[in-house]
């Protein structure tokens, strides 16, 4: 039986080594102690971000198009020629692969509060996220040769509560680098319950607004949402072969999120922890923001027409999700080579981790067992201001372990 993810073959991937930092008082003063803490402080939910994951997903983000010699142009011509408003974007849309990785955790990072306020110590992991495109315009399927769109090495934090000033509950924080040229600080305050099931996955709206208003009040639809259409500046700008392979559908372009959903259909989800980071900061004042280089922020300034493509707002939900397995065990004696063993898949394109099974016991005839793994899933909308309109990209991803997932032993008792 085929390796289910296979398709991660010739895609790039950082190795994340293990790094740990600790306060550096003892060394500077030998008549004092060390005051980082003896046992590491707490990840609380990023305890489940570890190793390598890998899936799938889609992208969609409308960009900015220019004049000669780099305007973008389309198989089918469309009116007005670009960049004339509203011809002045483009609607991308990626069928993608990916994989995240995180480091080991950092250990105590000591942050100094000032008189009252003591300090404090963060722990929390690194970590590398690569996607690329594959989506196959001959086929309607994600299954061309990966391109790499998107690289981001970034910092989870797990941030304990602070008592004075700021006087603050527990939270967590993302920090990230995207190479066009911006950098995000988005935090929340941790999750502090756990459904027990399914992802409850709201929809997610694409469409574009008029700059200082919002989607409610100032929508603008675009004719490139319509599916059907095949003269828009989009691309692909004919989906009637997505369309009928059910990858890109009116139904994806009305909510991006419909993928995730799709992506449990089967699978058996006992319970899920979620949680949004926002650069925009909410009540309590949790911090953060995005910046953007001049070429991003600064232009447009003499036409009134805004930025290049500044991103002025990131959230990103994530679902972190216990998905339960059945796996069939041959025969085994204890002291043979263990076994790498992966469950059906819950239907078609479905990734599955692969699990290593040695048994602690002689299994003298087939033995069907249940185990358990993390499935990370995420929603990320990032607005983009250009030519007066906030436009929204939206990235969406399902990604499972691909490092061997260890069976327990309790489960041969």
């Amino acid at each position: 039986m085929p390796n289910p993810l296979d398709f991660l073959e010739g895609i790039s991937s950082l190795a994340l080594a293990p790094f740990q930092i600790q306060s550096v008082d003892g060394n500077l003063d030998p008549t004092k102690a060390s005051d980082s803490p003896s046992v590491a402080p707490p990840l609380g939910v990023l305890e489940n971000f570890k190793g390598t994951f890998a899936g799938t997903g889609f992208s969609l983000i409308f960009r900015p198009n220019s004049g000669p010699p780099t305007t973008t142009t389309f198989p089918n011509p469309v009116f007005p020629p670009p960049p004339m408003t509203p011809s002045e974007n483009v609607l991308m849309l990626n069928l993608t692969t990916e994989t995240l990785s995180f480091s080991p955790p950092l250990g105590s990072v000591p942050n100094r509060g000032l008189s009252r306020q003591n300090d404090i110590f963060l722990n929390g992991v690194s970590y590398v996220q690569t996607v690329n495109d594959v989506t196959n315009v001959a086929t309607g399927k994600a299954d061309s040769t990966p391109v790499p769109i998107h690289f981001e090495p970034g910092l989870w934090m797990h941030i304990p509560p602070s008592t004075s000033d700021p006087t603050i509950t527990e939270s967590i924080v993302r920090m990230g680098s995207i190479p066009h040229g911006t950098t995000i600080n988005a935090q929340c305050l941790a999750p502090s319950t756990t459904l027990q099931g399914p992802p409850i996955i709201p929809p997610v709206n694409i469409t574009p607004f008029l700059m200082g208003t919002s989607q409610l009040l100032g929508s603008v639809p675009f004719i490139s949402q319509t599916a059907a259409k095949t003269n828009t500046p989009r691309l692909p700008q004919d989906l009637s072969k997505f369309i009928a392979e059910g990858t890109i559908t009116q139904a994806t372009l009305n909510d991006p999120n419909t993928v995730l959903r799709d992506a449990n259909l089967g699978k058996s989800i006992t319970k899920t922890v979620s949680f949004t980071v926002s650069t925009h900061s909410a009540t309590p004042d949790q911090g953060g923001g995005t910046t953007n280089i001049a070429f991003l922020r600064l232009a447009g300034a003499a036409t009134g027409t805004g930025p290049n493509a500044e991103a002025v707002q990131m959230s990103a939900t994530f679902w972190i999700e216990t998905v339960q397995h059945s796996i069939v065990v041959p025969p085994f004696k204890p002291g043979q080579t263990p076994l790498h063993i992966s469950p059906s898949p819950p239907h078609h394109g479905a990734l599955v981790p692969i699990f290593e099974v040695n048994p602690s016991v002689e299994i003298t005839t087939p033995k069907m067992i249940t185990v358990e793994s993390i499935q990370i899933q995420y929603s990320q909308t990032v607005l983009l201001n250009f030519n007066a309109v906030t436009w929204p990209h939206v990235a969406v991803g399902t990604l499972v372990p691909t490092t061997l997932q260890t069976v327990p032993d309790s489960v041969w008792n």
